[in-house]
């Protein structure tokens, strides 16, 4: 009885004082009544660290083994950690092999090993350290990563040694993959977003059948061709050690390469030692244009139909990854951004980029207007993507040859900084998780030898100026366009015409009159 009375009597304070008075009462006796607007005083002013230096300058470690494995770490607070094996090979490798290697490789990976008899044994070990393990390949990289407990570190290097130098690819797993790749392919035809297929298309018309033009996807044709046997010569002629590189990012760097040194160097591979003939062929920039007729409504999913749109990339040679001149293209990538023509955001999720600006929200039947970069080492593409109605497709092929001139002309102040400043906000905010630091490390040291860290990257993106976006734009113009269409395309531009309309003033389609539609 008598603690309610104490708390009846406090409650009876608050009603006569108020919130404030009450806080008063029990506020600090060195600091009364400082606003949250002031600083509290007699406080030491903040000393910071000046950007660059200290440790950071070394925040990437790296070694290189006797037979050329280079092992490369980057420190990280926490109790687990991201680890992998980075390696040199992809789709576009592939020239003298049936294409989709790669893509099998990726089905088969993490699958039974001379040392683990299948997929549920390896599953089982890293569940005992907290793991997670993922395969992906691209057009020039075939990752393979786990994420686990630190102190599971030496059971993760030796399962990722036996995953990529060990594997069986047993005649039930290269059957199940087949079966995995097939259905990717339905699905990538039937799935509502075309993005994927069209990325295929367009590096198809921009590198036609080389290089970074091969398919990143097994074709249909191909499925059945693909055995053991081939599998193996693809990987004693990419997986040598020169073309590894063993990443990891919050570890130890020294027992990394202790690791390294026991599980991955020196050891035999499945597919045995011999002469390698590797693929150093560089990149041809062919332009060109790649078409698919499809009857766009039977991607539609759930009761509410998406309507029938076709879909137009068109794309231009830009820079490779190792130039001076990909900053400036990142930024112009930014600065053009774009989207869907919805979108619950503000200015953070870009709705101040030129296609949101010029382009979506002027023409309210543009259902998509996106710009992608893509760039490798020996080459990029800047490409725009488009969807609309088809019976407007060629008012939004001109609409979009008319932002490709547009950006060679003026750029305002406002807008370069803005650009700049969302590519760095992106950039230091994807480097917060650490699977994207562990891939940003081994690609970067995996092409270079070396790694940019962040806050270099961050000073050459406020090094860009105006003058160096309408330069790259003018450099980029000067190239043969590459087109991707799919859908239904009785209104498509001919190349010539898009080509026409890219190398003019205005970025206008050149004229077309019919005496019957």
């Amino acid at each position: 009885m008598a603690a309610r009375m104490a708390r009846l009597r406090r409650w009876s304070q608050v009603g006569r004082c108020g919130l404030a008075g009450c806080s008063r009462r029990y506020s600090s006796a060195g600091y009364p009544a400082v606003p949250l607007s002031r600083p509290l005083p007699n406080l030491p002013q903040p000393l910071f660290a000046p950007a660059g230096s200290g440790h950071d300058q070394h925040e990437t470690r790296i070694t290189v083994l006797a037979d050329g494995l280079r092992v490369a770490s980057q420190d990280k607070f926490g109790q687990f950690c991201t680890v992998g094996v980075l390696v040199n090979a992809g789709s576009r490798h592939e020239v003298k092999y049936p294409s989709g290697i790669s893509h099998f490789l990726e089905k088969l990976a993490f699958s039974s090993t001379a040392q683990f008899g299948s997929k549920d044994e390896i599953l089982l070990t890293l569940e005992k350290h907290g793991g997670i393990c993922d395969c992906q390949s691209s057009r020039d990289t075939t990752m393979f990563a786990v994420s686990a407990e630190v102190k599971g570190l030496e059971t993760v290097v030796n399962l990722l040694a036996d995953v990529v130098l060990q594997p069986r690819f047993t005649d039930e797993e290269l059957e199940m993959t087949q079966m995995a790749a097939r259905f990717e392919l339905q699905d990538l035809q039937m799935r509502p977003d075309p993005e994927p297929l069209l990325t295929e298309m367009i590096h198809a018309a921009a590198y036609r059948d080389n290089t970074v033009g091969l398919p990143r996807f097994c074709p249909t044709d191909n499925v059945e061709k693909i055995d053991q046997k081939l599998l193996h010569s693809f990987l004693r002629n990419y997986y040598t050690p020169n073309r590894l590189v063993l990443a990891g990012v919050g570890v130890d760097h020294d027992k990394l390469v202790e690791y390294a040194q026991k599980y991955l160097q020196g050891v035999t591979p499945v597919w045995g030692l011999g002469p390698t003939d590797v693929d150093r062929s560089v990149a041809q920039y062919t332009g060109g244009t790649v078409k698919v007729e499809k009857d766009m409504t039977d991607v539609s999913l759930g009761p509410t139909p998406i309507p029938e749109l076709t879909h137009i990339m068109i794309g231009l040679e830009s820079c490779s990854f190792l130039e001076d001149d990909f900053i400036p293209f990142a930024v112009l990538n930014m600065m053009m951004g774009g989207g869907g023509s919805f979108s619950a955001g503000g200015p953070g999720k870009g709705m101040f980029t030129r296609l949101y600006l010029n382009v979506l929200n002027r023409h309210h039947w543009m259902y998509n207007a996106t710009a992608y970069h893509h760039s490798y080492e020996d080459t990029g593409l800047l490409c725009i993507h488009a969807s609309a109605d088809p019976r407007q497709v060629r008012e939004m092929v001109e609409i979009i040859t008319r932002e490709f001139i547009l950006m060679a002309g003026s750029v305002g102040e406002m807008e370069l900084e803005r650009a700049k400043t969302q590519l760095k906000s992106m950039l230091m905010m994807n480097l917060e998780s650490r699977p994207v630091i562990f891939e940003d490390v081994g690609r970067q040291v995996l092409a270079t030898g070396l790694r940019k860290l962040p806050h270099d990257l961050c000073t050459l993106i406020g090094e860009v100026t105006a003058d160096d976006i309408r330069r790259v734009t003018a450099k980029m113009l000067r190239s043969k366009p590459a087109v991707a269409a799919l859908g239904d395309l009785g209104d498509l531009p001919t190349s010539e015409h898009i080509q026409q309309a890219l190398s003019s003033k205005d970025g206008r389609l050149p004229r077309v009159y019919r005496l019957f539609r």
